[in-house]
């Protein structure tokens, strides 16, 4: 299948952004939001600007991550599974064309000012325009950015002039009152004014065809946002502060009407003239960006193949775009735009949440293939305003919009329960949500989505597919360890049988065929074999080593641990540990599914250990800790400490009768051993500074400690973040 073209420059990106925007959201909302709010107006874009800019950075980083065209659907397919996937399909491709029609038939306002016509023409005079933009998308979407490019230099030049000549001539009487309807009033302007800004986040549609998207596409996005929130905050003070406010309040054509003020006819004419051009521009953008939905949802055979065809020679989605503008035409001809237009922009603040959302889930799965060049700052903080602010936007628009996402949501699931049955990809909350993520959804697809690497050469001799059975640890190899010789010698420590499984686990996202890695070789592959081979013949360790690729990370290991028997999960770490009620990273998922102890190894570059420092928490079983770390001081020849830190306040009966038991249990071990107890209330503070004197920090369980780290698992380990040399955190189910 022919691929789509990478052809958009970060100008035309960034036209095709700005002309999103450009449209009714300062050309015709401007009047009808001041009678909502007053003077203040001006102040009700710039919250919204403030309210949508989250959902700018969560969606810049889920693009350079996933640069592929369907946008806003294909986050949310990835992260929450294809059934909300289709809802979000059907109701981003519903609420653009609606906007799109919306600005076709709204430019009547702005023609016919230039052309004397009757009322009822204009609708199809816009069937008309409709077609050009069908003509335009279709041969091809770098035509498209070159148009985009003159319309948007066109408007912004004309609404610079506007603000240039109106800024001097506002009056200061004009400004009062300030709040008409008080600070309810101006929420409730901020809610209907952040549909403007909406366009901001449509070229995460088009990423597939953007020249370099990791870098231009947050570039176009955060820019785009600056330069038209400067836009529509002075146009709205311009506009506020030199027209009458029970006159601009019914106003549909504000624009045309200040500059005819300012400049005369002529200049209003002109004026008139670009607000259908822009208006024009709106639809071509929403045309562009609402055809990727249902291109990249057929795609994921949640819509028809057919609808899933490029253009031969143009290399546009075809059949999509010609049913998006049919769509289009029949809104045009026979439905009431506004209102649904309205109704359906809702529903896009709700998919704004979601787009929140999808960063948090995704980042604290850390599903391995998430790896996006560009990340969101202040995170989570931004994703969880972003997600409170949209509520509250959704909630000061009033029942409409309830009544729309619910449609949209029934629509959405008959579409998936028909045509998405043929869908085998599940969603990244669907593999690690606890219950309360996990209602939403339907049972989880059983399948294992593995294919083992058994032909990548004749050099790689170990590689045969099969596993160890009577295998003691399993090493899973994921590609982030700083050494994995290391890691691996740590587990032949551990280890009480003869055998060590190795398996490196390439996790790629569910659109990926996992066939395709079957049939090439991999020079990272055949130097891991080489080096655990020759780690294997120097310290005389019998290791299998295997390579899998997976489109389910967590599961896959679960499956190595369950088909091996193995005794231990000796994996890689950076120093995450908690697991949140909605979500967990697969590490905390493993940890409630694993049936073989688990051990977590943070590498801090040490490779000779000769003193291991055992610091046991409260509540740990000793015994248990302290055979592990016998073995591994036996594999070592290191000496072991037996750490405990205790209150100040404890007395020195208490010390002495836990340094008599430590000493008591540290009897039955072969290792030169001590016992240490500092009183100090800060554990974390004396740990990492008796940490600096040794090779190797053995650990337990940490324990949650926030609010945050409880909802999403964010949190670290602190114990293990200060340590100034290697942890092994060690959870083992009778401890």
């Amino acid at each position: 299948m022919k691929k789509l073209e990478r052809s958009l420059s970060l100008t035309s990106v960034i036209a095709i952004s700005i002309g999103g925007m450009l449209g009714s959201g300062i050309f015709v909302l401007p009047g009808l939001a001041a009678a909502k709010t007053g003077s203040s107006v001006w102040l009700a874009y710039l919250l919204a600007a403030v309210c949508i800019l989250p959902a700018a950075l969560s969606k810049s980083e889920l693009a350079t991550a996933m640069p592929s065209s369907g946008g806003t659907y294909v986050y949310i397919e990835r992260a929450f599974g294809p059934m909300f996937g289709t809802i979000a399909g059907i109701g981003l491709w519903l609420s653009l064309l609606l906007k799109s029609s919306f600005a076709l038939v709204g430019f009547g306002a702005y023609l016919s000012i230039l052309v004397n016509i009757d009322a009822g023409l204009t609708k199809y005079i816009a069937l008309i325009f409709l077609l050009l933009i069908l003509f335009l998308n279709i041969f091809g979407v770098k035509k498209v950015g070159k148009v985009q490019i003159v319309i948007v230099t066109i408007s912004l030049i004309t609404l610079s002039l506007i603000l240039i000549f109106g800024l001097p001539k506002v009056s200061q009487n004009l400004l009062d009152p300030f709040l008409l309807e008080g600070q309810m009033g101006l929420f409730s302007t901020v809610a209907f004014v952040y549909i403007s800004y909406a366009g901001v986040t449509k070229v995460a549609a088009i990423a597939g065809e953007i020249k370099n998207p990791s870098k231009n596409l947050p570039r176009a996005m955060m820019l785009s946002l600056l330069i038209m929130a400067t836009i529509y905050v002075f146009i709205a003070f311009v506009l506020v502060g030199n027209l009458p406010l029970n006159e601009l309040g019914t106003d549909l054509r504000p624009i045309y009407t200040i500059a005819n003020m300012l400049g005369g006819s002529y200049i209003g004419y002109i004026a008139a003239l670009i607000g259908i051009v822009t208006l024009i521009s709106m639809a071509n953008s929403g045309v562009l960006a609402a055809s990727r939905f249902p291109f990249a949802m057929a795609i994921d055979q949640l819509l028809p193949s057919f609808m899933g065809k490029i253009h031969s020679k143009y290399l546009t989605p075809v059949v999509t775009i010609i049913m998006t503008c049919v769509a289009m035409a029949l809104v045009i001809l026979f439905l009431d735009v506004e209102k649904i237009a309205k109704m359906a922009s809702a529903f896009m603040v709700m998919m704004f949440i979601l787009v929140n959302a999808c960063v948090i889930v995704l980042r604290e799965t850390s599903a391995q293939w998430y790896n996006p060049p560009y990340k969101s700052p202040l995170y989570p903080f931004v994703q969880l305003f972003g997600i409170i602010s949209g509520i509250a936007l959704l909630v000061f628009l009033g029942l409409a919009p309830f009544l729309a996402i619910i449609s949209i949501f029934v629509i959405g699931i008959i579409i998936y329960l028909n045509f998405g049955k043929n869908a085998t990809r599940t969603g990244i909350l669907r593999k690690y949500g606890h219950r309360p993520a996990l209602y939403l959804f339907y049972k989880k697809n059983n399948k294992k989505q593995i294919a083992y690497r058994n032909n990548l050469g004749a050099s790689l001799q170990n590689l045969d597919g099969k596993l160890a059975s009577n295998a003691g640890v399993v090493v899973p190899l994921l590609g982030n360890e700083n050494s994995p010789e290391m890691l691996v010698e740590i587990a032949a420590a551990i280890n009480k049988r003869d055998k060590i499984q190795v398996v490196n686990i390439t996790e790629v996202p569910n659109q990926t065929f996992l066939d395709a890695f079957n049939e090439e070789e991999n020079p990272r592959i055949t130097s891991l074999e080489r080096r655990i081979s020759k780690l294997a013949e120097s310290k005389k360790i019998d290791i299998d080593f295997e390579a899998a690729v997976t489109h389910e990370l967590s599961d896959t290991i679960h499956e190595l641990s369950d088909q091996t028997h193995c005794d231990w999960l000796v994996m890689g770490w950076n120093g995450r540990a908690h697991s949140g009620i909605l979500v967990s990273n697969p590490i905390g998922w493993l940890l409630t599914h694993i049936n073989s102890d688990f051990a977590l190894f943070k590498d801090d570059g040490v490779r000779y250990i000769s003193k291991v420092l055992l610091a046991l928490r409260p509540g740990r079983k000793d015994k248990n800790f302290i055979a592990i770390a016998d073995r591994i001081c036996r594999y070592y020849n290191a000496n072991l400490t037996l750490l405990h830190v205790v209150p100040e306040s404890t007395s020195d009966e208490i010390i002495e009768q836990m340094e008599a038991s430590s000493k008591t249990k540290l009897k039955k071990v072969d290792t030169k051993s001590e016992v240490i107890i500092l009183k100090k209330d800060d554990s974390i503070e004396a740990i990492s500074k008796a940490s600096a004197s040794y090779n190797l920090l053995i650990l337990g369980t940490p324990q949650k400690d926030n609010w945050i780290s409880v909802l999403f698992g964010t949190g670290k380990d602190k114990f293990t973040e200060k340590s100034a040399c290697s942890v092994l955190r060690l959870t083992m189910k009778d401890a």
